[in-house]
């Protein structure tokens, strides 16, 4: 008989299954009672720093208000095509956005935007060259991976 247990991933995996960019969900502190703002957003990864970079839309509707600065949760999740019979792995990191404008990390975001993919995915209802992005670097305070492994009885 076979069961699954979820095992934590070590960094080489977790860098592996981040890649150099994907997609995920980002959950935003909010004020008060609210509950977290929780937005699908693609990523960029540089496994070299162990940072992510978002290209967030602001300016619409739904807008967050000014992110840099809020505490924020990111997981990233999928199966494992081609290895370990496509089994779930998910990271999740958590810390703080900062403005990729921001002093102090203006110059090494520079070098690490070379090193990052992030896909660009329309989601909204204009053409793309109408929405404005802006760029938040996460340089996680916590960043743990886990995945499925089976257990055979």
């Amino acid at each position: 008989m076979s069961d699954a247990e979820e095992i934590e991933m070590g960094g080489d995996e977790v860098d592996q299954f981040l890649g150099s960019g994907g997609t995920g969900v980002l959950s935003l502190s909010t004020m008060g009672d609210e509950p977290p703002d929780a937005v699908p957003v693609s990523y960029g990864y540089d496994a070299e720093d162990r940072v992510f970079y978002f290209r967030i839309s602001v300016g619409h509707g739904d807008d967050p208000g000014d992110l840099a600065g809020r505490a924020v949760t990111f997981v990233a999740y999928g199966d494992d095509e081609g290895g370990e019979d496509g089994r779930w792995r998910s990271v999740v990191a958590r810390g703080r956005l900062h403005d990729t404008e921001e002093a102090g990390i203006a110059t090494e975001t520079l070098a690490e935007m070379e090193r990052v993919d992030i896909p660009l995915v329309d989601v909204f209802e204009e053409p793309l060259r109408m929405v404005s992005f802006d760029f938040f670097r996460l340089d996680p305070d916590e960043f743990t991976g886990r995945r499925e492994s089976l257990v055979n009885d």
